[in-house]
């Protein structure tokens, strides 16, 4: 008989906000979930740090997995820690730490008065979008070592990876806003001392001002040709480089000739057009800064270094040794302590293991390895601590091999993005025109060639294009960020857009790292059974215990005796005087049931079989109505590294056309990719864990799925939140928004071309009308891709909301 989950009132703990299944931790009336969390507290009390829980309800990060106390003592190590240093002197030491706990005003508050918790820090500066602490300390009063325990001790460890040894970060790249900056100063200055060229009609100023204006304006032109207008020369020769005429080109020679015929103009005692030509480099850097933000707080092309920690423990002569990783060399002995990751290939020579390999794998089931058996780098240790003798280096584990396979090193041939196709064709029929009207001049009055040609090529230049580009995309980037899904720039929206296949894995992406569905089928169990069954499987850290303890509710706070755990097997121990068994048929005493989907855990109870639970991944919610949109317009694939025990309930989700293939490895999942896109099809793949880096690498769109946007993700063009995932399709659909906004632009901005040309054909282009026409035309075109793209950002994400309203809960 099926016993459904019971629903209790909870309590939650006041410092993080989880439930609290052990009543009895508590301290001035306020529950708490674990020790860890009353610990905090107990800290942050001791110092008058309790301002922190007013700023924000129940602010802290869980502490139930306690960190070890000598986990960061490989930063005594003069010689690793120096790699870490940005700054030191004899008195002060500058160190910056990544800390992805970091999310709220809280913790903000907390960071900032570390040094009311240590007396040797000196300033703590956060940078919130970049999650990073840049910490200032004298190490005459305390050490490294010791700020990084004292940020672990109030929750906020420091993620310290083997990149942050091999990599130094590039600092911020400014020189484009400086560009920025100085092109606006020279525009606005141009502008203002060309009013009396703009109504000379109207009696201005004496003409003396007049020249002496021009040559200011001439003199201010400058720095915007030669430093600001930089970025488009690069471009431009880059493209000329390689036989290609990008929307650079034509925007470099409205820019050379703008100047020449500017210059022309002053020597023969006439304004020249420097307004037009600096004001269309600053318009166009504005929208190349806007466009060319990145999300600095995510990575996109992390590898396995930003994976590895920084150390591990080597055994020499029975003491823990840290040591870094490239140091550790084949033949030594390492210890992996409780949850921590395996950094390199080895055999077991003390312990046992139960290793997570779901990132590097895709298999959702841990692992049982035992004494004598290999285990490979990337899988993470859930029990306890083992020693493994290793057989190759870091650089030539299993993990490493999967990121220098070729197809992660060698980019793909890069796509040309629609607007550069356009501008070619744009470019070649103002040239044209250009070539028609010298053609024209020189039979009726060749004074007038050179005016008109220049004036064509001045007013025609594709500025609009590019602004209409820039800013649209620019802003289509911040709308999606707004909604958590980070694309890496401007092209992954067009290839987005684009998309004809898409392509899931399963476990991580599909399925959620976290909840699942227990059934249980047996003997009604009662309160008193539930109790122990949950005391017991609470002696375990296996996720299938932690599962069966959600399903059963708060475990006695008595101690289990005789406590036994048998890898692979099960465990039992005496608990309130009944002797209780949980693991597979084999180990408490059934015969083994195949009927059942998902992972099985036997239950008795002295030594009498009581039942079973099954345990089932589940998949997240609102993915029933999004694959049921997408099945309508896109070809459909999932691609699993599990077996097929979820084949039924995944064809219901999927679809009866989609393709689902299980047990598959990273090779296969990349060769599936390509085999798409040899048939002509535009793939879009989403996947999160290691196993799916070549494919996300291979596609033409990769989209990696976190439970944290901070947490470790393969490279990718994308990181989007799980919880957006439901959102898919809206995402999508505002990137085909995205080039129709851009071409209705593009339209209008042509209608102030035809105007320009109507005066610039004629030869009789006048200041006037140029300064009147460009910023007329950039003006509007920014207007109107703002208005257009918020229009089409807030309709497809209230379509997306509207979507979510009805969420599925399917079982895995």
């Amino acid at each position: 008989m099926a016993v459904t989950s019971h629903t209790n009132t909870q309590i939650t703990c006041f410092h993080c906000g989880e439930n609290c299944t052990d009543k009895d931790i508590k301290l001035q009336e306020k529950f708490f979930c674990c020790q860890g969390c009353k610990m905090v507290y107990e800290i942050l009390n001791q110092y008058d740090l309790c301002e922190y829980y007013d700023l924000n309800s129940k602010p802290g990060i869980n502490q139930r997995i306690a960190v070890r106390g000598d986990k960061f003592a490989f930063l005594d190590d003069e010689k690793i820690a120096q790699q870490l240093y940005l700054y030191k002197d004899e008195t002060q030491t500058h160190v910056n730490f990544y800390i992805p706990q970091i999310h709220c005003s809280s913790c903000l508050w907390l960071l900032e008065n570390l040094h009311r918790l240590e007396d040797g820090v000196q300033r703590v500066t956060v940078n919130f979008s970049k999650k990073e602490v840049l910490i200032i300390f004298s190490h005459p009063q305390t050490s490294l070592r010791r700020v990084a325990e004292i940020l672990t001790a109030i929750g906020y460890e420091p993620h310290i990876s083997l990149q942050d040894l091999q990599h130094k970060k590039p600092g911020p790249n400014r020189k484009l806003v400086y560009q920025l900056g100085v092109a606006g100063f020279c525009f606005g200055n141009i502008m203002l001392l060309s009013f009396p060229d703009y109504f000379a009609g109207a009696g201005g100023l004496e003409e003396s001002f007049n020249h002496l204006f021009r040559y200011m304006n001439l003199l201010l032109a400058l720095p915007v040709l030669f430093y600001s207008a930089q970025a488009f020369y690069k471009s431009a020769w880059s493209g000329l480089k390689h036989g290609f005429l990008n929307i650079d080109v034509p925007i470099v020679l409205a820019i050379f000739v703008t100047f020449a015929r500017s210059l022309v103009e002053v020597g023969q005692g006439h304004a020249g057009y420097f307004d037009s030509m600096t004001g269309i480099v600053f318009f166009m850097l504005i929208g190349r800064v806007l466009q060319d933000k990145t999300y600095q707080g995510l990575s996109f092309d992390r590898d396995y270094t930003a994976y590895f920690p920084i150390a591990v423990s080597v055994i020499k002569e029975e003491k823990e040794i840290p040591t870094t990783l490239p140091e550790l060399k084949t033949g030594d002995t390492i210890r992996i302590h409780n949850n921590e990751l395996v950094p390199a290939d080895g055999i077991i020579v003390r312990g046992k293991a139960l290793i997570d390999y779901s990132f590097v794998t895709g298999e959702s089931a841990p692992v049982s390895k035992s004494t004598g058996e290999i285990i490979y780098a990337g899988g993470r240790q859930l029990e306890g601590n083992l020693e493994i003798l290793t057989i190759k280096e870091v650089a030539q584990s299993y993990l490493t091999s999967l990121w220098n396979r070729d197809e992660l090193k060698n980019k793909a041939a890069k796509q040309v993005s629609f607007v550069h196709l356009l501008s070619r064709y744009f470019t070649w029929v103002v040239l044209l025109i250009a070539a028609i009207t010298a053609g024209y001049w020189a039979i009726h009055e060749p004074a007038r060639i050179w005016p008109a040609v220049t004036a064509i090529l001045i007013i025609a230049c594709p500025c609009a294009l590019l602004l209409a580009s820039s800013f649209t995309n620019g802003h289509i980037l911040r709308i999606l960020s707004r909604q958590r899904l980070y694309l890496r720039n401007a092209q992954a929206i067009e290839n987005m857009a684009a998309t004809t296949h898409i392509i899931f894995d399963k476990t991580g992406t599909l399925t959620g790292k976290t909840g699942s569905s227990v059934i249980y089928y047996g003997t009604r169990l009662t309160p008193e059974q539930e109790m122990m069954i949950a005391t017991l499987a609470a002696q375990s850290t296996h996720p299938l215990s932690k599962a069966i303890v959600q399903y059963c509710g708060n475990p006695n706070t008595k101690h289990v005796h005789d406590f036994q755990h048998f890898t692979g097997k099960g465990v039992c121990g005496w608990v309130n005087g009944s002797f209780i068994r949980l693991g597979n048929a084999d180990f408490t005493g059934a015969h083994k049931k195949n009927e059942q989907e998902g992972s099985m855990v036997y239950v008795s109870v002295n030594e009498k079989l009581a039942g079973l639970f099954t345990i089932r991944n589940t998949y997240r919610n609102g993915l029933q109505h999004l694959m049921e949109i997408l099945q309508t317009h896109y070809p459909l694939s999932v691609l699993s590294g599990d077996n097929n025990h979820t084949a039924t309930q995944l064809r219901k989700l999927m679809g009866s056309n989609a393709t689902l293939l299980f047990e598959q490895q990273p090779a296969d999942k990349l060769a599936y990719v390509i085999s798409l896109q040899q048939q002509g099809k535009k793939v879009m793949m989403i996947g999160d864990g290691l196993n799916d880096a070549g494919a996300l690498k291979q596609s033409d769109i990769g989209i990696s799925l976190t439970e944290d946007n901070n947490n470790f993700t393969p490279a990718s063009d994308g990181i989007m939140a799980a919880e957006q995932l439901p959102l898919l399709f809206s995402f999508i659909q505002l990137c085909k928004a995205n080039k129709r906004i851009i071409l209705v632009s593009f339209a209008l901005s042509l209608l102030y071309n035809i105007s320009g040309l109507y005066f610039a054909v004629q030869g009789i282009l006048s200041p006037l009308v140029a300064a009147i026409l460009m910023p007329a035309s950039s003006i509007s075109i920014i207007l109107i891709t703002y208005a257009c793209s918020e229009w089409q950002g807030k309709k497809l994400y209230d379509k997306g909301l509207q979507q979510m309203t009805d969420k599925n809960h399917i079982p895995d």
